[in-house]
């Protein structure tokens, strides 16, 4: 009975020490699995593990035996995602991403003036791939600018082709007599449509009116339209001030039309003045006066130096003033006295 006794005990024995050998459950490795995964594993029993779809192995040893001690060994195996390589440049565009690891999503979009034509976003896939291909930015296209009927409204582009697209300029006209009201000029916009348009009108201006001491020359016509124009003349010895033409603008009214200004009497007898850069006397030369906006010198006597000095005296439309320092001699004190006129100039 004794020996019976002791040789099951000696089995019980030796099975609990074989099933303290067993391998447990091998640790999880994130993102990765093992070929074969069960409760325990036998002594010499082995394992390997695999990344993922979309995974790589980054460290560590993917292949692992079960010990006799029933311990595994410690698993240094790890996993890393997939790249994608960068999917640009986009031109005229930006690409948005955070990473380009698997599961990674960007998305595009185009600069101002510019739309996309493809996929708006694409994600890594598994095999390192792009889910779809890069977009394009192309640029915004303006239709052809309407025109008004008739041809009034024409346009030209700044720069060569025969498309019109974003940032373009055009430039309008009207044909006369027509006046263009607006801007002269549109940009093709970031939405496709061209900032605002001018447009045409037919502009007409009353009589021209007369001016005093002048007329109108050959102003026979009974309406004038936009950038009509009219001339003016003075009647002698006036003399225009502004200029001669005037024009019928697209407010309907004429532009400034010019005055005629009268010519100046010389309001002293007697006297030696410069007149275009020569001597002349008054009394013989200057009987008629100077034409509205000429200058005269008077000479003035400076009594300490007993020499003379010039001062202008100017004609503004009818008027003009004699200096305060101009005496008027008389034509028997000019027999006795020297003129100022023939005194030697004073220095300062």
């Amino acid at each position: 009975m004794f020996p019976v006794l002791f040789s099951l005990c000696v089995v019980g024995i030796t099975h609990v020490a074989l099933a303290g050998q067993v391998c447990p459950r091998p640790p999880e490795v994130p993102l990765a699995t093992i070929n074969m995964n069960k409760e325990g594993y036998s002594p010499g029993e082995e394992i390997t593990y695999t990344c993922n779809p979309g995974y790589i192995p980054q460290s560590g040893s993917w292949r692992y035996t079960c010990p006799l001690s029933g311990i595994w060994p410690i698993i240094t195996f790890k996993c890393m995602p997939k790249k994608c390589p960068y999917p640009g440049p986009l031109t005229y565009g930006q690409i948005h991403l955070t990473d380009l690891n698997y599961l990674s999503v960007t998305t595009f979009s185009c600069d101002t003036g510019f739309v996309l034509n493809g996929p708006t976003s694409s994600q890594c896939l598994a095999d390192g791939s792009w889910s779809a291909r890069l977009p394009e930015c192309q640029v915004v296209i303006c239709p052809p600018p309407p025109v008004s009927e008739f041809g009034a409204l024409s346009y030209h582009k700044n720069k060569p082709g025969n498309t019109f697209v974003f940032q373009d300029i055009i430039r309008f006209e009207c044909l006369l007599p027509f006046a263009l009201f607006g801007s002269e000029t549109a940009v093709c916009q970031a939405n496709g449509r061209w900032s605002a348009l001018p447009e045409c009108r037919s502009v007409e201006c009353p009589p021209p009116e007369e001016i005093e001491h002048g007329f109108i020359n050959f102003a026979l016509r009974n309406t004038f339209r936009y950038q009509d124009t009219v001339s003016y003349g003075c009647n002698y010895p006036y003399i225009m001030d502004g200029a001669s033409e005037s024009r019928c603008e697209k407010t309907g009214r004429w532009s400034n039309k010019p005055t005629c200004k009268a010519p100046c009497k010389i309001p002293v007898k007697r006297a030696t003045v410069l007149y275009n850069g020569q001597k002349v006397k008054v009394q013989d030369h200057l009987t008629n006066g100077i034409k509205h906006a000429e200058t005269i010198w008077f000479f003035c006597e400076r009594k300490t130096g007993k020499c003379s000095y010039k001062t202008p005296a100017q004609c503004i439309d009818g008027r003009i003033s004699v200096p305060s320092c101009f005496q008027e001699r008389s034509w028997l004190s000019s027999f006795v006295k020297t003129d100022p006129a023939d005194m030697s100039p004073c220095r300062n």
